[in-house]
């Protein structure tokens, strides 16, 4: 199977620490997503995200500064065995964060999907819910 990698850069107008508990605390990941979630926050610990959809382990966590998870999705074309390598790095900007995101490993197919899947039902959803503290309504759509 061929795999690409993803890169995106995102601007949060919140403090690196509050952008990485988005992620990381299971409450505010479900408020962000409107979906299930259940988030390990411990080395080698399980989450499990869009009721299914994505589900994975933690390989690296520096609090306020770094994630990196390996990622499956329950897509067709995607191999049941088969993880990608997600980092999320926080570089805080005053009152800013700059978030550095890649992913390794994407089945070739699903790069431009993957890309598009991430503003949508991540990066925008996580400003939102940033500027308003409140659930939004999007949900991802799985297929």
């Amino acid at each position: 199977m061929e795999t690409k990698s993803i890169k995106q850069t995102v601007t949060f107008e919140a403090p690196a620490q509050k952008v990485y508990d988005l992620i990381m605390d299971q409450k505010k990941h479900a408020a962000f997503t409107g979906s299930k979630v259940s988030m390990s926050k411990k080395i080698n610990g399980k989450f499990d995200i869009f009721d299914g959809y994505c589900r994975g382990y933690n390989i690296e966590l520096i609090e306020g500064e770094k994630i990196v998870q390996a990622w499956h999705f329950q897509e067709e074309g995607w191999p049941e065995d088969h993880y990608s390598i997600c980092t999320f790095h926080f570089k805080p900007d005053g009152e800013k964060t700059q978030l550095i995101f890649t992913q390794h490993g994407v089945p070739e197919h699903k790069v431009e999907e993957l890309k598009s899947g991430w503003k949508q039902f991540y990066w925008s959803p996580m400003k939102a819910y940033l500027k308003t503290g409140v659930k939004q309504a999007s949900r991802m759509v799985t297929s």
